[in-house]
C-alpha cells in the first residue's frame, strides 16, 4: 500500500521555522541536532526532493535561500529502510533523494605525517576529511561506465563528489596492490580507497 503524502501549509520558510522551533526545544548546544537519538512517529511524506545536482525542491519549486537548505540538511537522516527523512523530536517526514543528499563541491589537499589528507566541502557547508571515519567509495555507473565517487558525511548520509572534484581526485591516484589485485587508488589520512582495477583504468584510457 502506498504511503500517503502530506501537504504542509505555507512555504518552505514556514516549514523551516517549524523545524527550528522543534529542534530548539531540546535545549541542545549549538551544532548538528542529535537526529540519531530522536525517535519520533512517522507522519507521512512531504513534497520535497533533493535532485542529483544538490538542488532542493519544495512543492516543485527550488528552495533558493541557502540558510533554509542548510537548516533542512542538518535534520536529515537516512534510516535502515533506505529512505531519507527530515527529523525533529516530535515528527519524522519522508522526502525524495535522486542520488545523494549532498554534493562535494570543493577539495583541499594537505600533508600530515608525509601523507595526503583530502578535505571536502559540501554544497550545504559541511567540511569532511576523508579517512577511516569518512571513507570514499567509487561506483562505475550506467552504460557509459561513468565514475561516481561518494564521500561518507554522517550517519548513512553521503555526498556525491562533483565532476570537477572527481578529476582532482583521479589526478592523485596511484596503483596499489589490494588483496592481490593491482588497483588504482587514492590515499587520505592513512587510508587507501580503491577506485577501480588498474587494468580496467588502462582499458578505459585507450
Amino acid at each position: 500500500m502506498a504511503e500517503a503524502e502530506i501537504q504542509w501549509t505555507g512555504d518552505a520558510a514556514g516549514l523551516a521555522a517549524l523545524i527550528a522551533r522543534a529542534a530548539g526545544q531540546t535545549g541542545e548546544a549549538k551544532g548538528l541536532p542529535p537526529v540519531d537519538r530522536w525517535n519520533p512517529p512517522f507522519c507521512g511524506d512531504i513534497d520535497m526532493e533533493i535532485r542529483s545536482d544538490g538542488t532542493w525542491f519544495y512543492m516543485g519549486t527550488p528552495i533558493g535561500r541557502q540558510p533554509l537548505v542548510r537548516l533542512f540538511s542538518t535534520v536529515l537522516r537516512k534510516d535502515d529502510d533506505g529512505k531519507t527523512y527530515l527529523i525533529t523530536p516530535v515528527e519524522k517526514v519522508g522526502i525524495r533523494v535522486a542520488d545523494a543528499p549532498f554534493v562535494a563541491v570543493e577539495m583541499n589537499v594537505t600533508k600530515r605525517d608525509g601523507e595526503n589528507v583530502l578535505t571536502f566541502r559540501t554544497n550545504v557547508g559541511d567540511v569532511v576529511e576523508a579517512g577511516p571515519e569518512h571513507p570514499l567509495r567509487f561506483v562505475i555507473h550506467g552504460e557509459n561506465r561513468e565514475l561516481k565517487p561518494y564521500l561518507h558525511v554522517r550517519g548513512r548520509l553521503e555526498a556525491l563528489v562533483s565532476r570537477p572534484v572527481m578529476y582532482d581526485i583521479v589526478e592523485l591516484g596511484e596503483a596499489i596492490p589490494v588483496h592481490g589485485t593491482e588497483m588504482f587508488c587514492v590515499r587520505s589520512a592513512g587510508s587507501v580507497f580503491p577506485i577501480m582495477p588498474a587494468a580496467e583504468l588502462e582499458a578505459l584510457s585507450r
